[in-house]
C-alpha cells in the first residue's frame, strides 16, 4: 500500500516521495482509504461549546460532573483560552442528546441547562449565543503506518478529549513519524518491522488511554464503588506517569517496544479486574442467613 499521489478538493495532483497524514480523526484518510483495522472505545460522543468574555483572568482547565450516581457520565469543562476569554462545553453521549432532541429542547436549552447545574457556570446565563457542537468516537486503527506514509495525530487514534492526551499523542506522533521519514529516506521505503513497531506504538497508547477512561470515569461500577475524585485519582496517577515513562525512555526497538506494551497490559489487566469486582459486588444479590 504504497502512496504515489494524493488528489485535493480542488482537483489538484500533489506527488511526494514520502506522506504524513494530519487529516484528522474525522478524515483519517489513509487508514480509512486502505480499510485498515479499527478498534472503537465507548459511544458515540456528542460537544456542545462557546466562548465567553470574562472580567477576571482565569487559571487552568475546570472539569465539573456529577461523579457519583449516573450510568455514563457527563461533563462540562471550562478552558481559559486568553486572559479575558473562556472555552465552556458540555459532552454527552450521541443517545442522549438524541433523546433530548427528541423532547423537543433545541441545542441551545440544553447548552443552557448544563450550565444552570454548576454555580460556577450558572452567572453566565442567560445564554444568548449560538453554541459549536461536534460528534466524535475515541477509536484507534490497527495499522498507522507504511512503506512511505505515516498516520500521526487524531488521524491514527482519537483518543477522548477527557484524557487530556490529544495533544502530547500528536506531537509524540509528529516526532516518531519525522524519525523514520529521516532515517530511511535513502532506502525509499520504511522496513516492515519499523511500520509494525510504529503501529504497535500508537495502538497500545491508545487503547490504554481510551479503555481506561471509559472503565474508570465514564461507567458506574468503579466511579460509584470509591467516588468520583477518587476515580479521577485512579485513573489519572497512572496516565500521567505512563506519559512520564514514554517521554524517558522513548521506545523505538523491538524489546523497547514489546516490554512497553506488556506494562501497558498488565496496568489494563489490573483495571479490568478492579472494575470486574466493583461491578460484581454492586450488582450481587443480597444474601439473607437464617438461624
Amino acid at each position: 500500500m504504497r502512496v504515489r499521489s494524493v488528489i485535493n478538493a480542488e482537483g489538484d495532483k500533489l506527488f511526494a516521495p514520502w506522506f504524513v497524514d494530519a487529516s484528522g480523526s474525522a478524515a483519517s484518510l489513509f487508514p480509512r482509504t486502505f480499510r485498515l483495522p479499527v478498534y472503537k472505545y465507548g459511544p458515540k460522543k456528542v460537544a456542545v461549546w462557546d466562548y465567553f468574555k470574562v472580567t477576571e483572568a482565569l487559571e487552568g482547565t475546570t472539569l465539573y460532573a456529577d461523579g457519583e450516581g449516573p450510568p455514563y457520565m457527563e461533563w462540562v469543562w471550562q478552558i481559559t483560552v486568553q486572559p479575558d476569554t473562556i472555552s465552556v462545553g458540555y459532552v454527552t453521549t450521541g443517545d442522549a442528546m438524541k433523546q433530548k432532541r427528541q423532547a423537543g429542547l433545541t441545542i441551545d436549552e440544553i447548552y443552557a441547562q448544563q450550565l444552570a447545574h454548576f454555580p460556577e457556570l450558572e452567572r453566565l446565563l442567560p445564554y444568548t449565543g449560538s453554541p459549536r457542537t461536534a460528534s466524535f468516537l475515541c477509536r484507534a486503527h490497527g495499522k498507522t503506518c507504511g512503506p512511505n506514509w505515516v498516520a500521526i495525530g487524531e488521524s491514527a487514534a482519537m483518543v477522548d478529549p477527557m484524557t487530556s492526551n490529544g495533544v502530547t499523542a500528536a506531537l509524540r506522533h509528529a516526532g516518531e513519524a519525522s524519525q523514520l521519514i529521516t532515517r530511511y529516506r535513502s532506502r525509499k521505503q520504511i522496513p516492515w518491522l519499523a511500520r509494525a513497531l510504529y503501529s504497535r506504538r500508537v495502538l497500545s497508547m491508545a487503547n490504554f488511554f481510551n479503555s481506561g477512561i471509559e472503565r474508570v470515569i465514564y461507567d458506574w461500577p468503579i466511579r460509584n464503588r470509591i467516588g468520583g475524585l477518587t476515580a479521577g485519582d485512579v485513573y489519572t496517577i497512572p496516565a500521567w506517569s505512563i506519559n512520564n515513562i514514554y517521554s524517558r525512555i522513548e521506545p523505538r526497538g523491538v524489546v523497547s517496544t514489546v516490554s512497553f506494551g506488556l506494562l501497558l497490559s498488565t496496568l489494563r489487566a489490573a483495571m479490568n479486574v478492579f472494575y470486574w469486582f466493583c461491578r460484581r459486588s454492586r450488582t450481587a444479590s443480597p444474601v439473607c442467613v437464617v438461624s
